[in-house]
Parts: C-alpha cells; sequence; structure tokens
C-alpha cells in the first residue's frame, strides 16, 4: 500500500511544526524518514498515524483518507513504534503484543485461537520469545523496542511506522531488525522508518524522504538523496560518499 502525503502542516505552542509536507512513500518497500534534530520526523509519523491530527492537509493509504477512516479501522492498516513506547499499566510482553490484536477483535467477545496464534507469531518474529513473561518494567531500552515492535506485528499492519527503531539496539539486533523489516516488505507491509543513522538508510532503504525545519528538502532513491550536494546543507558537515565492497551501497563519511 502507498502513502501520500499532501500540504501536511501542524503547529504547535505557535510554531510550525510540519509546513506543508508532501511526499510518498512506495508500497512494498523501506522509506526512511531523514533530517536533524528538531526536522519534524516524529511529528509526522504521529500525523500519518493519528496519534496527532494535522491542521491541514491530507493523508491517503492507497488513495483512502486516513482521517475519514474510523479509528478501528485505521489501527487495523496502520501501525506505530515511537521511540519510547512506554505502558500506562503494568503488563508483561505477551499482554503488550496481545493489546496489537484490538483493533481485530469482536466488540462483544474476548480474543480467539486467531489472536492467540498471531500473539504467537509476532513475539517469534521479534525475537522476544525468552522476555513474553516478563514486565515490561524490567526490560532495557531495546529489549522493550522489540517488545513494542511484537505488538505492532500483532497488529497485522499493511502500513508500519518506526520511529528511530535501532535506539539502544546493538549491532546484531540492527542486522535483525533490518531482516525482519526485509522479511515484511517481501509480504507487501509498507514500512516507513524514522532514521538518524544515515549509513543504515543507505543501506537499508529503497526510498528516502529528506525533512528540515519541518518541510521536504528532497526525495527519491538512495542514490539521489544521499549525495553530498543534498546533505552537507541540512545537516551542516561535509561529507563524502564511497562504495560498500561487497554490497555496492553508498557508504556515508563526515567531517
Amino acid at each position: 500500500m502507498s502513502l501520500r502525503l499532501d500540504a501536511v502542516r501542524w503547529t504547535a505552542a505557535g510554531r510550525s511544526i510540519l509546513d506543508g509536507v508532501t511526499a510518498s512513500a512506495p508500497g512494498g518497500r523501506l522509506t526512511g524518514l531523514l533530517g536533524p534534530n528538531g526536522a519534524g520526523k516524529s511529528s509526522l509519523l504521529r500525523a500519518v498515524s493519528g496519534v496527532l491530527a494535522p491542521d491541514s492537509g491530507s493523508v491517503s493509504l492507497d488513495g483512502a483518507d486516513l482521517a475519514a477512516m474510523p479509528r478501528r479501522e485505521r489501527a487495523r492498516r496502520v501501525a506505530l513504534v515511537e521511540q519510547e513506547a512506554v505502558a500506562a499499566v503494568p503488563l508483561t510482553v505477551a499482554e503488550a503484543v496481545l493489546i496489537g490484536r484490538t483493533p481485530h477483535t469482536s466488540r462483544w467477545g474476548g480474543h480467539t485461537a486467531a489472536d492467540d496464534a498471531a500473539v504467537s507469531a509476532a513475539i517469534t518474529e521479534a525475537g522476544v520469545t525468552e522476555l513474553a513473561g516478563r514486565p515490561l518494567e524490567t526490560l532495557s531500552g531495546g529489549e522493550r523496542q522489540r517488545a513494542h515492535l511484537a505488538r505492532a506485528l500483532a497488529q497485522a499492519p499493511r502500513l508500519l511506522l518506526l520511529d528511530e527503531p535501532t535506539n539502544h539496539l546493538d549491532v546484531h539486533a540492527r542486522i535483525e531488525l533490518l531482516d525482519l523489516v526485509g522479511r515484511l516488505t517481501d509480504r507487501d507491509v509498507t514500512v516507513v522508518a524514522a532514521l538518524h543513522d544515515l549509513n543504515l538508510a543507505a543501506a537499508a532503504c529503497d526510498h528516502v524522504i529528506l525533512l528540515d525545519a519541518g518541510h521536504v528538502v528532497t526525495e527519491g532513491p538512495v542514490d539521489d538523496v544521499l549525495r553530498p550536494e543534498v546533505l552537507e546543507p541540512v545537516y551542516r558537515v561535509r561529507c563524502h560518499v564511497l562504495t560498500h565492497p561487497v554490497t555496492t551501497r553508498p557508504v556515508l563519511t563526515f567531517s
């Protein structure tokens, strides 16, 4: 499912956070949402997910206006994993993942065998099987991040939004996450991830959107966007682009 944003604006405390964002994310691909601190990446993901309502503009998924959808229907299509997701009440990992099934459960009954199977599959795929019985508050930052990813997978979305998903993750866990995202896009799930690590974006993304001060600088394939003449004015650093000897993907160095 392809994502389209048209002239999305949002202001908070008199400050423009999203300034007419128009961009797209191809269906069944990984799109990296890039930009320096304060560029508006997290706010844009929250606007797409429905956590915040834009002042103007539209967000559509395969042409369907997400804002016009009932909340339950929207939650069947879109899942968000935020940077510092916290549970409002004490929950084990398995209980938190089960919450991801809420949009699919009957209003008059509890969860079903199909829900249990989806939860089990999500826990396995996110690599948190050994943590299933642990309270969320006892987990490390990286473990908690993977638990909330499992909750989003149990939601079975067509669009998965990830806000700085590699925060708190070690190198091995980052590679596992990229493998997981690859499997999801192979199943035609569209993934949009806000990323600070430009080399991670260069290594993994199919498409990137570069934000600065709430507006889109440019978007397109990795090779077209991750170039010195594009990045240097935004990040205010010197940038050199090398070629990875194995993958032939860009590798960025900064000074």
